[in-house]
């Protein structure tokens, strides 16, 4: 399960803190789209953490219809459908494009691996029933609550949105400011 620690360091932490958006108003700019940014860079963390929970879900359900349809079939000659099935169809979810890529992809694996340490899916067929429906319902808990973690950073990036949004509708931001400011980062000092 993922905690939210109040007054902690890692950056769900800070983004989901209830001061993260107070007072949004009385901020700069750059520190609201600063904001903003962070917390985008989380909800593509928690994208990527969920992506790497529902394949493994995905593996441990198409085992468990295996045995009881008696399908010959293994799940590894099957992997590439098992796991393309869920990536096509319509969209569900609150799902946003983003061109960020996860920050902690390999701690997000070991932390996925760790949840079932002796369920080696690299070998799902030698696995007991008992031990697939415990790690199945071990990862689905633990989608769940990414899921929920990552509702909450987003409705805290609609907030930071918003703010900039209003910002600009109300003249008090401009594009061409924006503009400066990427030239300026961006020209060697």
């Amino acid at each position: 399960m993922i905690e939210v620690r109040p007054g902690g360091r890692r950056r769900i932490d800070r983004v989901l803190s209830p001061d993260y958006v107070d007072n949004l108003d009385q901020l700069d700019l750059a520190e609201v789209r600063a904001r903003r940014d962070d917390a985008a860079q989380e909800e593509t963390d928690l994208s990527y953490l969920r992506r790497l929970l529902h394949g493994r879900i995905d593996i441990v359900k198409a085992e468990q219809k295996r045995r009881a349809t008696g399908g010959s079939k293994s799940v590894v000659d099957q992997l590439a459908a098992i796991l393309a099935d869920n990536a096509v169809g319509p969209a569900m979810g609150s799902g946003r494009h983003s061109t960020l890529e996860p920050s902690r992809a390999e701690a997000h694996r070991r932390h996925v691996e760790a949840l079932v340490s002796d369920a080696d899916l690299t070998d799902v067929v030698s696995l007991p029933d008992e031990r697939l429906d415990l790690a199945l319902r071990t990862y689905q808990a633990e989608e769940e609550s990414v899921s929920q973690r990552r509702r909450q950073v987003q409705a805290v990036m609609d907030l930071l949105n918003d703010q900039i949004g209003s910002r600009y509708r109300a003249g008090s931001a401009s594009v061409d400011d924006l503009l400066a400011a990427e030239r300026a980062k961006r020209e060697p000092r």
